[in-house]
């Protein structure tokens, strides 16, 4: 790859999406999606990252908390990677090529960036830098 690749996470686990009583976009990380978060700091370690952005909801932010405070890059929030802007993420991703960027987003935004490949939450999928194009796929622990 001859640009920095982009870094596509999908949030970590949250719980039941049904059983929350709250704004959706206040339903937190449970327990295994706050270990997923931890595992990014691990897993991503040999990444470069100079921006790391992510959708506003609470889950998706606590997802990046932790890369961004063990690598002191700020978090930026944006409504392009929210659930339902899936039409916008495009747009984002080619703004960042030539930037080794970590997104956060949920999965039909994520879906969108690679057509037909699922990802689990809490896991990785590594774009080319220079065509946007799927490289590598990280499971989550």
């Amino acid at each position: 790859m001859s640009e920095p690749p982009i870094l596509v996470v999908r949030h970590g686990r949250a719980g039941d999406r049904s059983s929350w009583t709250g704004d959706d976009r206040d339903r937190p990380l449970d327990e295994r999606g706050r270990r997923q978060a931890g595992w990014l700091v691990e897993e991503l370690a040999d990444h470069p990252v100079d921006r790391i952005l992510s959708s506003p909801t609470a889950r998706c932010v606590q997802t990046m908390e932790p890369l961004s405070a063990a690598r002191s890059v700020p978090l930026e929030t944006t409504e392009a990677l929210a659930e339902g802007h899936a039409g916008e993420v495009h747009e984002l991703l080619r703004t960042l090529r030539g930037t080794a960027a970590v997104l956060c987003s949920h999965g039909d935004v994520i879906e969108s960036v690679v057509p037909g490949r699922r990802a689990k939450k809490g896991s990785v999928w590594v774009l080319d830098g220079a065509d946007l194009s799927p490289v590598r796929y990280l499971r989550p622990p």
